[in-house]
């Protein structure tokens, strides 16, 4: 896939000259940062007779275009895939980090509002709580109950979310300041426009929120430890493909409210934010059966991949699982589901050796806490609802529009006759 940047020269142009705006185009910066470049040897520059401005090489300017494009991420990396400069989430050695903090740690020491705002912002703002205006949640709330009994909760949470933009006439102002104030109404918004058990009163942190829409169960201190800590872990996980649409939206300048509700249409896929569904069935049909043999061997027989298991980008450990794993040895009722994907783990590994990861974690979690297959999705999207508006807030800052591949046309070859 090659990307196709906008406003390059053709060949045919390519010995005539830019100028300083046209040069600032292509290469997607400040007219500041292509003096930056002459200063620094990357560019030449030609004064304009009789005049203050300069004039650049076009060929010259494009070469340099592709230099940068090729160095921040901007085309194809090897093995065909895109990626994109970002100073939010880095993953390495089975490990990851936000802003270079260790993110496990995080996660284990903030609050899930902590962490969205180091995110965001870089700076860490103790005992902070994000709190939703009363019109944007009635009306998030009356759109979502209209919605048929049997709805999904990411499609509900995309109604919610389209139903507060259009409470929000600010909308539009995608300036930092406003994005943020934005980011901390929106998710509270979401979480208060599902269904609640009856006599549940939305205050306190977003967990203990949450927690009353996804079991009527009364909540304990360790398994609302467990909730925040897992929305804090799952906050962001670099270009994942919910994020990769977010930042398309951002790039064509789609409001906040738009671009949370493109990651959301993505997420819904069974091979992203609805994988802890299908590792919670898996895991309680081997509570029912008491072994996982049968179950695994049924799975391998009709071919399809253990879920819950293995990651692409963490060969070893997945370390979010690991911590979820940790913190779920604290809750006696979770023994039963700890085994039984400790059952599933070692069993599997006779046939593929994979590690847990934090789907299988997630379902533990939910399997154990009297939630529905579809708990562990609805923490999942509320999660990752701050992680997509880092990436908004990030590409707002870049060059409108970069995000357009061109595609590879492998139809006809023109010309064709009109179809009779």
């Amino acid at each position: 896939m090659t990307p196709m940047h906008d406003q390059e020269p053709s060949p045919g142009h390519a010995d005539r000259r830019l100028t300083t705006k046209e040069a600032a185009e292509l290469l997607g910066v400040k007219p500041e940062t292509v003096y930056a470049y002459v200063s620094r040897g990357q560019l030449s520059s030609r004064r304009v007779p009789g005049g203050r401005g300069s004039t650049f090489e076009a060929a010259e300017v494009e070469a340099l275009a592709r230099r940068n494009r090729r160095d921040s991420g901007g085309t194809p990396a090897s093995g065909g895939e895109l990626s994109v400069r970002t100073r939010i989430t880095l993953i390495e050695s089975d490990r990851y980090y936000f802003r270079g903090v260790d993110a496990t740690e995080l996660a284990t020491r903030h609050s899930y509002e902590e962490v969205a705002e180091w995110l965001w912002t870089g700076t860490l703002r103790p005992g902070i709580t994000f709190t939703a205006p009363e019109t944007s949640v009635a009306t998030a709330r009356r759109a979502v109950d209209a919605l048929p009994e049997h709805t999904g909760p990411t499609d509900r949470l995309r109604v919610a979310a389209i139903a507060a933009a259009v409470a929000d006439p600010l909308r539009f102002d995608l300036s930092e300041d406003a994005v943020l104030g934005t980011a901390r109404t929106l998710i509270p918004t979401l979480v208060a426009a599902l269904p609640a058990r009856r006599g549940h009163r939305d205050e306190g942190p977003l967990a203990h929120r949450l927690w009353a829409r996804l079991t009527g169960r009364d909540a304990d201190e360790a398994s609302l430890r467990v909730l925040d800590t897992a929305l804090a872990l799952l906050v962001d996980h670099d270009l994942a493909a919910s994020t990769l649409a977010v930042r398309v939206a951002a790039s064509a300048r789609a409001h906040a409210y738009a671009a949370v509700s493109a990651g959301l249409g993505v997420l819904e896929g069974p091979l992203h934010g609805a994988a802890s569904k299908v590792a919670h069935r898996l895991l309680m049909d081997v509570l029912d059966e008491g072994d996982a043999a049968p179950v695994i061997a049924d799975e391998l027989r009709a071919g399809r991949r253990i879920p819950g298991l293995g990651h692409r980008l963490y060969p070893g450990e997945d370390p979010r699982a690991r911590v979820l794993f940790g913190l779920l040895e604290d809750i006696p009722r979770a023994a039963p589901a700890l085994a039984a994907a400790r059952d599933i783990v070692a069993t599997t590994a006779r046939h593929t050796p994979l590690h847990a990861n934090v789907d299988l974690a997630l379902a533990v979690f939910t399997a154990s806490s009297g939630m529905q297959a579809t708990a562990g999705e609805t923490i999942f999207a509320v999660a990752r609802t701050a992680g997509w508006i880092a990436h908004a807030l990030e590409e707002y800052g870049e060059r409108p529009l970069r995000m357009r591949p061109s595609g590879h046309y492998v139809g006809p070859k023109p010309p064709q006759p009109l179809p009779e």
